[in-house]
């Protein structure tokens, strides 16, 4: 079984833009098999079908799911997230009740002794535990959503699932490693190699991975790495590749280097892992060579559920102590609530709350049933759920002014309720990073969002086709946009009687089909406009899809509210208020951005930010004094090699 190591490490090349477009694009699913709601919203096809009747699970999942939550409910209210605050650590003791419990294994079929809750109840669960420390959500998300349950359930074979599933359940804590010292959302300049045996037994890994979140005390992790390309195999397919494995934490060549810490989120378990020489059979790896990196993303269509269900927790709790420090709190003979400057942030609390349910809701329910394509639908509610229970939590904080910057421990220790409102806002501000960051998502959302466009405009959105190339992709697409644009002329929003049967918040259903078919011909004229040069107005593909996020969050809320009415008529009522306010705030906002879109300063900025980088405005920088000068460089040194660190690695069982 001979090793080669000759080359122990990714060679060292120069990575282009074109080369890292390449990567993501060859990882996309390109297929849409299944209809997409969201999808329709940027092609200007609204289909309240696809969302309405809400899906609900069946009678059992909801018996099953309602009396486990019981059990997390009854748990939770025994763990002490001061506790975790204080000594930067999940107790080894609550992370034992937690396997006990089933949550290791919530999304784990039962035939390997999951507990086979759908997305929903796992959501539900995870706000639960989010409200007691926010770290016990990221343990969680981060081993079930994109350690290694989810993506050998998905891809793993029937041997593979049988050996990792069962131990996943029980409480082996996973991680999921692909982001390197120098690589975050460019996939195409990983380092961490896999080197194959000459016969094709196993791979020996090289390599340096960066936020191991649950890498500290992980006993499985899934890594992400390069393995050389050797020609065509026996079945004519391509060599190598990133490609995705499941190996054992405690392997020979693995050490722990360093467990990070954050401004927030004291408690996860997040690392700095070193790969030396690691040998990885074969039948650990996860799908073919190359695969990697369609795994990661597809696991991710829906692991990113995990955030919009813990910001609809966040945005919950940040309501309620809103709500009540409002009523307590009285200046100038008045409740501070009942003052409109209060009373303006407690309305967006509530009404913004009810919208971070709704989409997450919508958003598991329509994943759980099957029928339909999410990706969009996931990752829209993942970058907008981040972005809103931020502000939630932000305002919160303004609300209770002094206290709310006070540490809950410092307002114990003066004889007050210990609120951790400023832990809340410094816990919540990774939701805007992990799992894609803000920036990212706009970029991946409009990628999926203007699809048809680009490939009915084939060479036309191309940077390097020739004359002769663009204007054959002319006559081509004026085909396509010959039958499409027709149709975004005119719609149901147009008709007052539409939507009736959602009552009064028919009109924000209309409002929503109009603003689609709006976003529609917006989307086509920067199109026109600008052409392949498109992929480089970022702010205006931003500003697409924050559109389409903010339609997408009436029509969940619009949604959910007419299924709470049927089902209780008390409620519904309250609901359709909620929602109606809800819309009529984001109606302001959709406004404000389809107004930015073409009045904006973006071209100034960008002349601007340039000057910048090239040092033209360094005197403005005078006159202060940089600390982190000489304590180290930008970006670690990552070169492959035996650690000469101690293994931070923990076992908590």
């Amino acid at each position: 079984m001979g090793i080669n190591t000759g080359t122990s490490a990714a060679p060292e090349t120069t990575v282009t833009a074109a080369d890292a477009r390449n990567a993501a694009e060859a990882a996309r699913e390109t297929a849409w098999e299944r209809p997409s709601f969201a999808k329709g919203l940027y092609l200007g096809a609204f289909d309240v079908s696809l969302i309405h009747p809400h899906p609900e699970p069946s009678a059992v999942e909801s018996e099953r799911g309602d009396a486990f939550l019981a059990e997390v409910d009854a748990y939770a209210r025994t763990l002490d997230g001061a506790r975790i605050e204080r000594e930067d650590q999940i107790p080894d003791e609550y992370l034992a009740g937690l396997a006990k419990l089933g949550i290791f294994g919530m999304k784990i079929p039962q035939e390997y002794g999951g507990l086979g809750l759908n997305l929903s109840y796992y959501g539900r669960a995870l706000a639960i535990l989010g409200s007691v420390h926010p770290a016990f959500g990221a343990l969680v998300s981060a081993h079930q959503s994109i350690g290694v349950p989810e993506p050998v359930k998905v891809f793993g074979t029937p041997e593979q699932k049988q050996r990792y599933l069962p131990r996943c359940a029980a409480g082996a804590v996973t991680a999921f490693l692909l982001t390197e010292p120098d690589v975050g959302s460019d996939p195409a300049r990983m380092a961490c190699a896999a080197v194959p045996s000459e016969d094709g037994s196993e791979y020996v890994l090289d390599g340096v991975k960066l936020w191991t979140t649950n890498g500290v005390i992980a006993e499985l992790v899934v890594v992400m790495a390069v393995v050389p390309s050797r020609g065509i195999d026996t079945q004519g397919r391509k060599t190598g590749g990133i490609t995705a494995f499941v190996v054992e934490a405690d392997s020979p060549g693995i050490t722990v280097e360093h467990r990070n810490k954050f401004m927030g989120l004291r408690g996860i378990e997040n690392g700095v892992t070193r790969f030396h020489q690691v040998r990885v059979p074969a039948e650990s790896r996860l799908g073919r060579e190359g695969q990697g990196l369609k795994i990661a993303l597809t696991t991710l269509n829906t692991g990113r559920l995990s955030i919009p269900a813990m910001a609809a927790g966040a945005g919950k709790w940040s309501l309620k102590i809103a709500r009540e420090w409002s009523a307590a709190r009285t200046q100038w003979g008045l409740p501070v609530g009942e003052h409109q400057a209060v009373g303006k942030k407690l309305a967006f609390m509530a009404a913004t709350t009810f919208a971070l349910e709704a989409v997450f809701e919508l958003s598991a329910a329509l994943a759980d049933a099957g029928m339909k394509d999410v990706r969009i639908e996931a990752a829209l509610a993942k970058l907008w759920s981040s972005e809103m229970s931020y502000k939630c939590a932000d305002e919160l904080v303004q609300i209770r002014g002094g206290r709310g910057y006070e540490t809950a421990e410092s307002l114990a220790a003066r004889g007050e309720r210990a609120v951790p409102a400023e832990q809340l806002l410094r816990d919540l501000r990774i939701n805007r990073i992990f799992e894609g960051s803000t920036e990212i998502m706009h970029l991946l959302i409009a990628r999926e969002a203007v699809d048809a466009h680009l490939a009915a405009a084939g060479d036309l959105a191309s940077t390097t086709a020739t004359l002769q190339q663009k204007g054959k992709a002319a006559f081509s697409a004026s085909g396509f946009y010959a039958k499409w644009l027709p149709h975004l002329v005119v719609g149901k929003g147009l008709d007052p009687r539409s939507y009736n049967e959602f009552g009064p918040l028919g009109k924000h259903l209309r409002f929503v089909e109009r603003e689609s078919r709006k976003l529609a011909r917006q989307t086509f004229y920067g199109m026109s406009r600008w052409q392949g040069r498109l992929e480089y107005k970022q702010a205006f593909l931003g500003r697409i899809v924050d559109i389409g996020a903010e339609l997408f969050a009436i029509s969940a809320c619009c949604s959910r509210a007419e299924m709470l009415r049927l089902k209780d008529p008390t409620q519904g009522r309250g609901a359709q208020k909620l929602a109606n306010s809800f819309a009529d705030q984001s109606r302001l906002r959709v406004q404000a951005l389809f107004n930015e879109l073409w009045h904006n300063t973006d071209d100034a900025d960008l002349t601007l930010s340039k000057a910048l980088l090239q040092g033209d405005f360094a005197w403005l920088e005078e006159g202060i004094i940089d600390i982190s000068e000489g304590t180290g460089p930008w970006i670690a040194d990552a070169t492959p090699g035996p650690s000469q660190q101690e293994d931070q690695h923990r076992k908590y069982r």
